[in-house]
């Protein structure tokens, strides 16, 4: 059996999960990649390996699919790639109202930020804790700690639900030596905007608010090694998601809704 380890990175390919495959690289961990693009895959692969030294593998998968978490876990299990770090980082938002949006992209982005989510930490939590040692980062969002908006119906509650998660494995996996940790990055300078087509919008954004990729996975990886439950990225994000917390429901919504929804894409604009 092989004596290696890796660490596994979901939406690898670019933004947040190709600065965890970074710096996780420059840390000297082996590398499973996970995204849609093949040959992009490969091609960081092969550089990570160049660079550091380290073995850097890839498993090309959707999430959105159902079967690609048993695919991947299958993969890893065949090919002797065990995983002592979880990064489950792919997602993506969808903009608009709830009802002017088709079923089959709510169930893509349900089956990849939320179920695909649980169950590649069903499959891979019990080795870790068998182990008595590994690691499970879980990306939400300061999303998933703020009122609620119109528009983008679905990314807020989902992160939310991560959170509380990150926070129950969090308070079981403690007792076993896994660390399990939710950070939660408020904006980020990824192609997240570019996707969902609202970078114009989110240009007019105090560039104050912005973080680079590279400081929320700096952050969030040094949350995990301290075994944080939830990790806020940020001095201005902590004081949002502080507000929330003390200001009363009405006002901090009434915030919100006049500060955060102009940013939002609904379906009529």
């Amino acid at each position: 059996m092989s004596q290696k380890h890796f660490a596994l990175i979901t939406g690898a390919s670019a933004g947040l999960g190709l600065a965890f495959a970074n710096q996780l690289a420059a840390q000297k961990h082996n590398l499973i990649l996970v995204a849609r693009r093949s040959q992009r895959l490969h091609d960081i692969a092969q550089g990570l390996q160049a660079k550091h030294g380290i073995e850097a593998v890839y498993i090309v998968a959707d999430l959105a699919d159902t079967n690609a978490p048993d695919l991947i876990y299958k993969q890893c299990q065949e090919n002797d790639w065990p995983v002592s770090m979880l990064i489950n980082n792919a997602g993506y938002g969808v903009p608009g109202d709830f009802d002017q949006v088709d079923w089959a992209t709510h169930q893509a982005q349900l089956n990849v930020m939320l179920n695909g989510l649980v169950k590649l930490t069903y499959l891979f939590y019990p080795a870790m804790k068998k182990a008595g040692r590994g690691g499970i980062l879980q990306v939400a969002s300061l999303a998933g700690l703020a009122p609620p908006t119109a528009g983008h119906t679905l990314y807020g509650p989902m992160k939310s639900f991560v959170i509380k998660f990150a926070h129950s494995l969090h308070l079981e996996g403690k007792d076993f030596g896994v660390h399990v940790t939710a950070v939660c990055p408020g904006f980020t300078y990824t192609e997240f905007h570019d996707v969902n087509g609202t970078r114009n919008r989110m240009n007019k954004l105090s560039k104050s608010l912005w973080m680079s990729a590279d400081e929320v996975v700096e952050q969030a990886l040094h949350a995990l090694a301290q075994n944080k439950a939830i990790k806020i990225n940020g001095w201005r994000n902590q004081l949002i998601a502080l507000m929330t917390r003390l200001l009363p429901d009405k006002l901090i919504r009434a915030l919100f809704h006049s500060n955060i929804q102009k940013y939002r894409k609904r379906s009529h604009d």
